[in-house]
């Protein structure tokens, strides 16, 4: 079938090539997720990299705590894993915060940290959050910061839908989801 969703490999177009350059690398190493959005130069330029840059509002290990509950609330091993292996140490995430990502009502999260879970979880299922979690995260957060949560939770849905219609395989560094207790 000649319809179907998979990474491209080298060599690409000019075109591909010129928007793929935006993208971080591992090492060297093209993820297979961008290798996927290849498929589409708009999606490659429209899509993701206006996320990836350094100028974002929010640190990275709120940034990271966003990535990792979305992609496992979409049930995307693929993006959750490579975000564990590359960025949860950067990000002072322990072991027990990975895991909780996974999970909810942990007790590990930080008062602030529970709360933009719980506004995560409410994006995520209702692409919306109620009254009380809209007050709260309006003064737990800046305009740009609450902007840059929403932004990052359409994002990241996106992308795991991507992968997970891809039906991509963990990367070999990647980190795979924690055992169902």
């Amino acid at each position: 079938m000649t319809n179907v969703l998979a990474p491209l490999e080298e060599p690409f177009s000019d075109e591909v090539n010129a928007a793929l350059a935006r993208y971080p690398r591992q090492n060297g190493y093209l993820l297979t997720l961008f290798r996927t959005f290849a498929n589409s130069v708009r999606f490659l330029e429209k899509c993701v990299p206006n996320l990836l840059d350094k100028e974002s509002p929010l640190d990275l290990r709120t940034r990271e705590i966003i990535i990792l509950r979305v992609t496992a609330n979409r049930n995307c091993d693929y993006e959750w894993g490579v975000h564990v292996a590359i960025f949860s140490n950067a990000a002072g995430l322990r072991d027990d915060h990975i895991a909780a990502t996974k999970v909810s009502n942990a007790d590990c999260w930080s008062a602030k940290e529970q709360r933009l879970i719980s506004a995560i979880d409410q994006l995520c299922e209702q692409g919306t959050v109620d009254n009380a979690a809209l007050s709260i995260f309006q003064k737990d957060w800046t305009k740009e910061q609450q902007l840059e949560i929403i932004a990052l939770c359409g994002t990241y849905s996106t992308i795991s839908m991507v992968a997970n219609v891809a039906r991509l395989p963990l990367e070999n560094f990647a980190v795979a989801f924690p055992a169902k207790h």
